[in-house]
């Protein structure tokens, strides 16, 4: 069966949803976390507070990159178990931020709701960095309005859109709340470009 990765980032952290079949009436395939940040790590920036300058620098830049590595090797794993049970991986949707401005480390830090911003982006973009990485089939959500440009762009109603989470929703069991709701929306629209794409 084809299946799509849908995701969601939260702070050193990200839903997965995969879902498969056709999108009128789409199956749940899995449903997990992973996890961006070792454990016992902190939030990059608010690791870095307090620190000097330069290694306030280094800190984030470690803490960046471990993130890239959890990233992608996950996405690695969850591919790797849907070829096990039979599934192919036909691409994978992100919801993503406004982007960030050319902020230093410094000028990020010197603001506290800089920092917050900061590291929502940074998990973001190590999602997108690791399915690219995994040469998986891209497509960007926008995370503030993720049901209804999902809905959009699935040429359905909210409503309808709505319905069909419900009925993954019950496939998954709990927890099923707004997270996990958004990443499998995105999942369900990597599905459809995919289906499109084929068609």
């Amino acid at each position: 069966m084809r299946v799509a990765f849908g995701l969601k980032a939260r702070t050193g952290r990200a839903e997965l949803v995969v879902v498969g079949g056709e999108v009128r009436d789409p199956q749940m395939i899995e449903r997990s976390r992973i996890a961006l940040l070792p454990d016992g790590a902190w939030a990059p920036y608010h690791a870095a507070e307090g620190l000097d300058p330069n290694d306030a620098r280094e800190s984030v830049k470690r803490s960046n990159a471990v993130a890239h590595e959890l990233a992608a090797s996950a996405l690695r794993d969850a591919g790797r178990r849907c070829a096990e049970s039979g599934h192919e991986v036909c691409g994978c949707a992100v919801l993503v931020g406004t982007g960030m401005p050319s902020w230093s480390t410094e000028e990020i830090l010197a603001v506290h709701v800089r920092m917050h911003k900061a590291e929502g982006e940074l998990f973001r973009d190590v999602l997108v960095a690791g399915a690219r990485a995994c040469g998986l089939e891209l497509t960007t959500l926008p995370d503030k309005s993720a049901l209804d440009a999902a809905a959009r762009m699935l040429g359905v109603t909210r409503a309808r859109l709505i319905a069909r989470l419900v009925v993954l929703g019950k496939a998954a069991g709990p927890p099923w709340a707004k997270d996990q709701k958004e990443a499998a929306a995105a999942g369900l629209v990597a599905l459809e470009r995919r289906a499109c794409v084929s068609a």
